[in-house]
């Protein structure tokens, strides 16, 4: 029993360039280096907005979670 598989008409193929696919690359590493700096390294003494633990407060149970010490 034999099966051919045809490609699907009405799809697009997808085509990306080499420039866009480096945007979407940085962009998405500097939001990654972001969060992680939020969810493991602020901890308020060493906050770049200073001396205020909202932030750390806020991704305190994250930080736990992924195992990051903070107490």
């Amino acid at each position: 029993m034999a099966t051919s598989y045809a490609p699907r008409s009405g799809v697009p193929a997808l085509s990306l360039s080499i420039p866009s696919t480096a945007l979407w690359l940085v962009g998405t590493t500097v939001l990654a280096l972001l969060a992680v700096y939020f969810v493991g390294f602020d901890q308020g003494a060493v906050s770049v907005f200073g001396d205020d633990m909202h932030v750390h407060e806020f991704v305190h149970d994250g930080r736990h979670l992924l195992g990051f010490p903070c107490h």
